[in-house]
């Protein structure tokens, strides 16, 4: 059973950054994917960052070019930085694994963006 811890989540004013870490109680076989989703209040979950083991990369449009995925396997971790946060950024935000077929969450960590 992979367990799945994130981390990082704080509350940042407009522009500024955070690195949000997902950290699992043990590697994650290939293939899998790895990806970032949030959620705000009275909005669907959606995904703003994807990883998966062939390296590929996957945006939402809207966290183009602002945030990076990236992975850490020696650390069994991954990681979400996100720079020049808007307004609009503000969510509770999901680790998700996807391998062998199963799909595992975090609990969340919050991001809030505010003046």
């Amino acid at each position: 059973q992979v367990q799945v811890v994130e981390s990082g989540g704080d509350l940042v004013q407009p522009g500024g950054s955070l690195r949000l870490s997902c950290a699992t109680n043990g590697s994650i076989d290939s293939p899998y994917l790895l990806a970032w989703y949030r959620q705000a209040p009275g909005q669907e979950r959606e995904r703003v960052a994807a990883l998966n083991s062939g390296h590929k990369l996957v945006y939402a449009d809207s966290v183009q070019g602002r945030f990076t995925i990236s992975r850490d396997p020696a650390k069994n971790t991954m990681y979400l930085q996100m720079n020049s946060l808007k307004l609009e950024d503000t969510a509770l935000y999901y680790c998700n694994i996807f391998s062998r077929g199963v799909n595992y969450w975090g609990q969340g960590t919050q991001v809030t963006v505010s003046s």
